[in-house]
């Protein structure tokens, strides 16, 4: 094993412990990298250094569970003291004395009897039993720390060279609200320390970026706690925002077929018992009685595009049918889990349901990846797919799973369009297609869905009357670009950092009179562009000059323009761009033609 060998793995590519690879086996080594599979079990690894450090440095810590997540690895535990943000260099210190004594991590196996028996005074451990059933578990050893664990991990520690402390947060035991709360220690670890730091340098950007500052300085959204957690309240600024980002999906989904329509926001639980979200997602829904008959608020609009549908008798002729809603739905999110915009109890969804024919499903996921294409590129984003199969809650037969599966999968591969696998990560009605776009600084992000079901329509007995006169079921393909708009809204703005391009930004150019005698040419400049649909305001208050153009540019929009004497006798502008970073002087009439040729990126 040379020195930068860290694991093994097997031919199927599983991950096997370097204890478990006997001489002669047939395996081949992972390198000290920074694929994903060797982050894995340095993450892993790192999460049992973070807590043998812990442990050192409070002798009444007692530990649940430290798994690796989206970028990094967490661990949650209890301890007497309150732990803050200002001792995780502490922990970090510790975590480095120990690497230098240069224990090993060794794995050893007892019974889950004698493992009951061994941590009988550890309310935590036992928990983690209580949710494992082979009669066989394993522990990893460094050192006198010790954990319940499968593995696979590093040798030893010297191989975890390259990590960070992130941050503290709460954490209820099991993500249940009703139970304790815990501490969790959130870290990053990688192979290397180029690689370390340049993740450190996009920490910091994001936190200049934070959609949840930027949204705050740029008054565009904002939450009140006293109204209820989760709940986004849109602010004029951000209201602007979000019509000019309907409006472009508005007409680029009218251009494609969609039809517009709108369901309730509540229905009875029937239905949703019907639908199965009661039984799949009952934990997730907000549930009233009314007139004595239980009602659901929906997590999702596609019972009612089902309605709407049946409504009326369908034939082959009228498929692919395809409805578009900006439907506002409601989920229970755990206090803990809310965040900005990222993570809301009330969100709207660009939602979309396709009813086809088996045959179309092809051609209409085809047209589907070219819109998401098109609002990719829009926005500049490049993004990746993942085929999401089956998870473990879902309905319907495994062979309707596996024709919906291998559909998504012909689609792509007979196109030529990349796409990797998400083992479980469907919805619980059927296999989809996930959209996940990189921003600005190299930050993945889940947007946009492709699922195939045929299972809502066997349930709600959804048919069309096909060429040959007899009643068929369709093929019902939920599909949704942006995810949400709230979502979505909060990555644009860490995208750009504000910095919105002219066709969406709330506030499109500033107009800033030298003196009060030119506020007459700025009204006249301000009703010229308000005529071509630019947003237009005036700065022209009692502040100095040179202040008003900094509360100006403070706002990020993309132009300030300057008017004095010169600028009125000539009908001109000068103009601050904030695109390019430039100051020069246009006629007015040339300034409005290069406002309407950037209105016009603005359209897919």
């Amino acid at each position: 094993m040379n020195e930068n060998t860290i694991a093994f793995v097997d031919k199927e590519g599983n991950i096997v412990d370097t204890q478990s690879a006997k001489e002669g086996c047939d395996l081949v080594a992972i390198e000290y990298d920074n694929s994903d599979k060797s982050l894995e079990i340095i993450r892993h690894s790192t999460a049992h250094l973070m807590a043998q450090a812990i442990s050192e440095l409070y002798s009444n810590a007692k530990f649940f569970v430290g798994p690796v997540v989206d970028k990094g690895f967490y661990y949650d535990f209890k301890v007497d003291e309150k732990i803050g943000e200002e001792d995780l260099k502490t922990i970090e210190s510790k975590m480095k004395e120990l690497i230098k004594k240069k224990f090993k991590i060794e794995k050893y196996s007892i019974s889950r009897d004698e493992a009951l028996n061994k941590f009988a005074n550890d309310n935590l451990k036992l928990q983690v039993l209580s949710r494992i059933t082979d009669e066989e578990v394993s522990i990893y050893k460094q050192g006198d720390f010790e954990d319940l664990c499968r593995g696979p991990h590093v040798p030893a520690l010297r191989f975890l060279n390259n990590f960070k402390l992130t941050q503290v947060a709460g954490a209820y035991l099991g993500g249940d609200d009703k139970s304790e709360m815990l501490t969790r220690i959130y870290g990053i670890a990688f192979a290397t320390k180029e690689a370390l730091k340049a993740h450190l340098t996009m920490l910091e950007e994001a936190k200049k970026r934070d959609h949840r500052k930027i949204g705050a300085e740029m008054e565009l959204f904002m939450f009140d706690e006293d109204s209820g957690a989760g709940l986004p309240f849109w602010m004029p600024k951000g209201g602007i925002l979000r019509n000019k980002l309907e409006s472009i999906l508005h007409k680029a989904h009218r251009k494609r077929g969609y039809l517009p329509v709108r369901g309730p926001e509540m229905l009875k639980a029937d239905m949703w018992r019907t639908s199965g979200h009661y039984a799949c997602y009952g934990e997730n829904m907000y549930l009233t009685t009314i007139d004595e008959q239980e009602y659901g608020i929906k997590p999702m609009n596609c019972i009612g595009h089902i309605e709407i549908f049946k409504h009326t008798p369908k034939s082959y002729r009228d498929l692919p049918l395809k409805f578009y809603e900006y439907g506002v739905v409601h989920r229970h999110e755990m206090s803990g889990a809310l965040h900005g915009l990222f993570r809301v109890r009330e969100f709207t969804q660009d939602d979309a349901h396709i009813f086809c024919t088996p045959e179309q499903i092809k051609s209409v996921v085809l047209d589907i990846v070219e819109f998401v294409d098109s609002v990719m590129k829009l926005f500049g984003f490049n993004y990746k797919m993942f085929v999401s199969t089956k998870p473990e809650k879902a309905i319907g037969e495994d062979d309707v799973w596996d024709i919906s599966t291998q559909s998504l999968k012909d689609a792509l591969n007979e196109n030529g369009l990349a796409f990797e696998i998400d083992e479980g990560g469907g919805a619980f009605y059927g296999p989809k297609i996930d959209v996940k776009i990189t921003d600005a600084i190299g930050r993945e992000w889940q947007c946009g869905t492709i699922q195939v079901d045929f299972n809502l329509p066997e349930r709600f007995d959804v048919t069309y009357t096909d060429e040959d006169n007899t009643k068929k079921r369709p093929v019902m393909i939920h599909r949704a670009i942006l995810g949400s708009f709230e979502r979505f809204i909060g990555v644009l703005t860490e995208h750009y950092a504000g910095e919105f391009p002219l066709f969406l930004a709330p506030t499109q150019v500033i107009v800033v009179p030298i003196a009060e005698a030119h506020n007459q040419y700025a009204s006249k400049v301000a009703n010229e562009l308000f005529d071509m649909n630019i947003d237009v305001e005036i700065y022209n208050n009692n502040d100095t000059l040179n202040k008003r153009i900094r509360n100006a540019e403070k706002q990020r929009v993309p132009f300030v323009v300057i008017v004095g004497e010169e600028e009125s006798t000539n009908n001109s502008v000068a103009i601050r761009d904030r695109r390019i970073k430039e100051q020069y002087n246009l006629s007015l009439e040339d300034f409005m033609v290069k406002l309407a040729q950037q209105l016009n990126e603005g359209k897919i």
